[in-house]
């Protein structure tokens, strides 16, 4: 990054053990969910560091519709929330690349990390931030379908594809902090709230013990976000936040975040 390097520094241990606990009692915890080991040999492919600005915080966002910011009407999104929270803490020029397609599930964001320019960006990175698991959990923004067997075997599906991820991030860079956004329930003024909350926090759950299985992977709760007053914070279309639902997922990511000038190693 120049003379300069930026350390992310996060302090969620606690904050995210807290809100993960929190959900337990509600969860299935039937079964462990193995994850796909990280690679043995972690290589960041190299990078040509005359594309980067002296001092400049290179950001990757990957994922979905939520990390496109859909249902913002100003556009920004949580990423953009969270870059403004960012240049509080900062004078260093702070670059965003946002690689999240809309209707993105587990399994396509696996296949987008096989592209070569993706590849780049993310050897790039200092942080990188995603969102996923939406569209594997509601399919097209509807609310719960699936029967219970349909459910356990999507969450396999998801959890093993959400290990390949990370393992895969790893590999290309082994650096850079991971903030994976968890998932809240945009039908929790439903009839049927009791029983998709409790999907939601045992997908959360499952993902959160993925992230930890892999070195500066964080996983970064929101389902409390929504939990009360929803209809709030959510857009027309009752499925994305609008534009006060990300600004609270913005901060909330920036909060995990401390940005310190260190000596260029």
């Amino acid at each position: 990054m120049g003379r300069n390097t930026v350390a992310l520094l996060i302090a969620v241990a606690v904050l995210s053990g807290v809100f993960w606990l929190g959900g337990l009692a509600l969860a299935v915890q039937d079964q462990l969910f193995p994850a796909a080991k990280p690679p043995a040999e972690q290589k960041r492919p190299a990078v040509d560091e005359t594309e980067r600005g002296d001092g400049e915080i290179d950001i990757v966002a990957l994922g979905d519709s939520l990390t496109r910011g859909t249902g913002d009407e100003s556009g920004k999104g949580y990423v953009g929330y969270m870059v403004d929270e960012l240049r509080r803490q900062t004078d260093e020029p702070i670059r965003v690349t946002n690689l999240a397609i809309r209707g993105l599930r587990s399994d396509g964001l696996l296949r987008q990390l096989g592209q070569k320019e993706v590849k780049r960006q993310i050897a790039m990175a200092d942080l990188i931030v995603m969102t996923i698991g939406g569209n594997d959990l509601f399919r097209g923004g509807e609310a719960l379908d699936l029967d219970q067997k349909e459910l356990e075997a999507a969450k396999r599906q998801y959890v093993a594809n959400l290990g390949r991820i990370f393992a895969t991030l790893r590999r290309l860079n082994s650096e850079a902090v991971i903030l994976a956004i968890g998932l809240y329930n945009p039908f929790s003024d439903l009839g049927d709230a009791k029983r998709t909350s409790a999907v939601v926090r045992d997908w959360n759950f499952a993902s959160a013990e993925v992230a930890a299985r892999y070195p500066n992977v964080v996983a970064v709760p929101t389902f409390d976000l929504f939990a009360l007053h929803v209809n709030d914070y959510l857009y027309s279309d009752h499925f994305h936040p609008n534009k006060e639902g990300y600004r609270r997922i913005g901060e909330r990511v920036a909060s995990l975040i401390t940005l310190t000038e260190e000596e260029h190693r």
